[in-house]
């Protein structure tokens, strides 16, 4: 027989099952919106609350459990709304605080919990607080840090620290003293030595779990606390090592400080409110510190992210990451894409073979114990936009002269993203990741304007970028845009039912076929493929977290014999096979095929296994 790839109402056989996990965090599928490329409401082509609202029934059909909003507070959107200048304020190009309100409330009655952006670690240069540093009122400045420059005249920044974004992590201000900014220039860094910076935070998470949204996903978790002295690195290239050396400004033991009042306030609140962790660390073993009993809740796991198209890799991360997880109790997390690196599709090659690719890893993730994370389109089979023109980026880091690349060509292996913080495209084949590092500090000792006596927004970007020198250039590769593009929601030509008129970001004409409204109903669509699987899910006992404190075989997974560039694990009741190889494999059946990302060959017996699929069995 062939098994299709999907097929609608697969899991009736299982209706009266109920999931492994007693907290809805352990086994949650949680949905990225990011919130100006999901839904426009009101023609302006920027996605808004309104918008949002009104598609969250596409999400309650899809079958996730619950809805992460990137920030929609009051901002310059320097940097996409991460440089937040009000924290309790609805910037009134995504609505009003009423409009918030509504939307966590439409998400409840439909079953969906609603967790929301923090940012920590920095403002926007324009939050009253830096505003008042600036004009030189006394003690202002100690909320965040500022330093003498180095060299006879100050001239020089006071260490190497490099910006993730490219350039120097420092800049000048009229008066001679340097601020610390590891992101752009707009998000100046907050001391969280200052009392005052952990009570205006607690008032800010009170705030909004009063609203009643379900927790929050903490922006650099790991970044609010640096090495005593601020020593310097002594080597460039610094984003090229966020996540695998240590680093004096990243994943420092004192964040996990704050994490632990912020778990008490939590657990303060009814209703299971939830801490996630967006934290780089050089480990499993790192990262899983996030996650202990007494600090968050879950905790990104970017190791299954960036890991390339290869079984023995991907086996090694799973392992390492369920056992680093274990060991504290928690459950892992999962993820492909988010609104930070270039979506899998392309990653995994493009054309046939990267969404080929990119449907496999979806089953393949929506099968581990644990909790997943989807990036908004997804489902739907989005590619990333190479071919933005330079006039429409808006990402800081492109504007700073990060480097255009392409991904490598569909008949290439595309290697995984370097695990810098965001913005990676694989590069051209025989191109290194990034540039070679160049010597430092003070590439660039431009001094920024006095801003202290300018009350208005910060100034529209350039048009292009200047070219970029070489510290630049270390950065990020600044086409985070590219898997930023709006969603199609239907119709046959732009903007695709995402408003009433355009969108920000220009929209491929061929993703007419992509839409929500040209996949339903298809069964060998992407979009049906997520959601079977996601009822399945649900639906199945064999699915979900390990029990909370249990050892790391409480999932029942265990991994069993399979041939060459195939993996097969079983849980119980179900098993699931991935083929990475590019041609098809034969091997004992399993189970009976419940659900695969291409059709399937099988006697009962014997399956054969298309190239580049994973497919669910049961048993």
């Amino acid at each position: 027989m062939t098994h299709e790839s999907t097929a609608v109402g697969l899991a009736s056989a299982y209706s009266n099952a109920t999931t492994a996990s007693g907290d809805w965090w352990r086994d949650a599928v949680i949905y990225q919106v990011y919130v100006r490329s999901f839904a426009d409401s009101d023609g302006d082509g920027i996605g808004d609350l309104r918008g949002a609202r009104s598609r969250l029934p596409h999400l309650a059909r899809l079958g996730v459990d619950a809805v992460w909003l990137t920030p929609f507070y009051v901002s310059p959107q320097a940097d996409g709304g991460y440089d937040v200048a009000d924290y309790r304020a609805v910037d009134p190009l995504f609505g009003d605080l009423a409009d918030a309100e509504e939307l966590v409330r439409a998400a409840h009655g439909l079953g969906l919990r609603v967790i929301v952006d923090v940012v920590p670690n920095h403002t926007s240069e324009q939050h009253p607080w830096f505003r008042a540093a600036l004009a030189g009122e006394p003690g202002a400045r100690e909320r965040y840090l500022f330093r003498p420059g180095r060299g006879a005249d100050g001239s020089l920044p006071p260490n190497d620290w490099e910006s993730v974004f490219g350039g120097p992590a420092w800049t000048r201000v009229a008066d001679g003293a340097w601020y610390l900014h590891l992101f752009a220039p707009e998000q100046p860094d907050l001391d969280w030595s200052r009392p005052e910076v952990a009570a205006e935070f607690d008032s800010v998470l009170r705030f909004w779990l009063d609203l009643g949204v379900d927790g929050f996903r903490i922006d650099v978790a790991h970044g609010m606390v640096k090495a005593e002295g601020l020593p310097d690195i002594g080597r460039g290239a610094q984003a090229t090592l966020i996540g695998t050396e240590p680093l004096p400004f990243f994943d420092q033991d004192g964040v996990h400080e704050i994490h632990r009042g912020w778990r008490r306030l939590l657990d303060s609140y009814e209703g299971q409110r939830i801490g996630v962790a967006e934290a780089w660390a050089p480990t499993s073993e790192r990262l899983a510190l996030y996650v202990r009993p007494d600090e968050l809740h879950q905790a990104f796991n970017f190791r299954f992210l960036t890991c390339p198209w290869d079984p023995t890799a991907m086996r090694t991360v799973i392992d390492e990451s369920l056992a680093a997880t274990a060991s504290v109790g928690a459950p892992t997390t999962w993820v492909l894409s988010n609104h930070d690196v270039v979506r899998h599709v392309t990653r995994y090659g493009d054309g046939p073979r990267g969404l080929a690719r990119a449907r496999a890893a979806a089953l393949l993730m929506l099968a581990l114990p644990g909790s997943a994370y989807l990036y908004q389109g997804e489902e739907l089979g989005l590619p990333e936009v190479t071919d933005l023109p330079p006039e429409a980026r808006q990402d800081p880091a492109f504007r700073r002269g990060g480097r255009q690349r392409i991904p490598a060509p569909a008949g290439e292996p595309a290697p995984g993203p370097t695990p810098a913080a965001a913005g990676i495209i694989a590069p051209r084949p025989g191109e290194p990741a990034f540039p070679e590092p160049t010597g430092r500090p003070g590439a660039d000792d431009r001094a920024r304007p006095d801003t202290a006596a300018d009350s208005g927004p910060a100034p529209e970007a350039p048009a292009a970028p200047e070219p970029p020198t070489a510290s630049e250039a270390e950065g990020q590769d600044g086409l985070r845009d590219g898997c930023r593009v709006p969603l199609p929601w239907a119709g046959a030509e732009p903007p695709y039912g995402f408003g009433p008129a355009g969108s920000w970001l220009p929209q491929p004409p061929a993703w007419a076929g992509l839409s929500v409204a040209a996949q339903t109903g298809d069964p060998h669509s992407t979009l049906e493929l997520y959601r079977a699987a996601l009822e399945l899910r649900r639906a199945m006992p064999g699915l979900g977290a390990p029990e909370a404190g249990g050892p790391s075989g409480a999932c029942g997974m265990a991994w069993q014999p399979a041939p060459d560039g195939v993996l097969l694990f079983t849980r119980p009741g179900f098993a699931c096979t991935l083929n990475t190889r590019p041609d098809s494999v034969e091997l004992p059946a399993p189970g009976r095929p419940v659900l695969s990302s291409a059709p399937v060959e099988t006697d009962g017996r014997t399956v054969r296994l298309p190239p580049d699929s994973c497919t669910w069995w049961a048993f």
